[in-house]
């Protein structure tokens, strides 16, 4: 009877070791199998900067929006000049008693006011729309790129591929930045160029 009961005990030690063995060693070889499979991804990096500084449409859109930026400047600039013109003839008239009755004079400031109220309104509504058109070429590019990076992707074998700036180091052997710069370029037809052709 003792010795059936010090068997049945080595069994349920020997079972208990033998389980947490096993377990150990599936978690060991998820573990391993986890390591490998993040060590056989296939990475590369782009440098996101360097794309929009050379990426043809992006450079278009660029251009586009400094010409923009250009027509808001001088549109502030010649309503800034034509208040300033008329609010420097009311002080000129003022000065010089040249206006006979308040109304006249009254009539003046309100006109100078509209001016202003105009001017500001035209303005806003000029910044606003280069402000849509900025955002919309934005999205453009952006979706340009990254509907490329899909396709590039797949065609090279690489499971990923990122921006540089969302790593805190990356070898630059990884650096594919210039072969897709180069399949950006050749895949964009630049509207004008389209239009030449037909």
């Amino acid at each position: 009877m003792k010795f059936y009961k010090i068997t049945l005990s080595i069994a349920i030690v020997a079972a208990m070791l033998f389980g947490a063995t096993a377990c150990n060693e599936k978690q060991d070889n998820s573990a391993a199998k986890s390591t490998a499979a993040a060590g056989g991804m296939n990475i590369r990096y782009v440098d996101e900067d360097s794309i929009m500084a050379n990426y043809n449409l992006a450079k278009d859109f660029n251009e586009a929006m400094l010409r923009r930026q250009n027509q808001l400047d001088a549109a502030q600039q010649q309503r800034g000049n034509e208040i300033n013109k008329f609010g420097t003839a009311m002080e000129q008239k003022y000065k010089n008693n040249g206006y006979l009755t308040e109304e006249s004079l009254r009539a003046d400031q309100a006109k100078l006011q509209k001016m202003q109220s105009d001017a500001q309104s035209y303005l806003g509504n000029l910044q606003q729309s280069i402000a849509t058109e900025l955002e919309q070429s934005r999205t453009q590019v952006l979706d340009s790129i990254n509907n490329f990076m899909k396709e590039y992707a797949k065609q090279k074998g690489y499971d990923m591929v990122i921006y540089k700036s969302a790593a805190l180091y990356v070898d630059e052997k990884f650096d594919v930045t210039k072969d897709v710069v180069e399949g950006l370029n050749k895949r964009y037809v630049k509207v004008g160029k389209e239009e030449e052709k037909k």
